[in-house]
């Protein structure tokens, strides 16, 4: 199996690109974030629009045309959307995998 080189995301990503399943312009993706994280997941400024610049350089996101100048306005491409799924499924399958293994740890162990 060929593992895409955008694999795995940063966690930082992921949630950037989960954020942008619906438009938003930058502030609005940083408060999507972190409420997506429960918190876990801060983004300063910085950060945020570098990832942004690199997530337009991959063509997972795309810039939309907005009305103010000041907001650039940033959606998920489909291919976003095909990593993203991608990724969801690499780590589901690594829980279930966890689970089982751990499940059959914790059986042996009488815990």
């Amino acid at each position: 199996m060929n593992r895409d080189k955008n694999l795995p995301l940063t966690e930082t990503v992921y949630y950037v690109l989960l954020s942008l399943l619906e438009p938003a312009h930058g502030y609005a993706i940083m408060q999507k974030v972190e409420e997506l994280s429960n918190g876990q997941v801060r983004l300063a400024a910085g950060t945020m629009y570098g990832a942004i610049e690199n997530l337009l350089k991959k063509k997972l996101i795309t810039s939309l045309h907005s009305i103010d100048s000041r907001r650039k306005t940033y959606v998920i491409s489909d291919l976003g959307k095909r990593i993203l799924y991608a990724d969801y499924k690499r780590m589901m399958n690594m829980i279930v995998v966890t689970q089982k293994i751990t499940a059959e740890v914790l059986e042996s162990e009488e815990i």
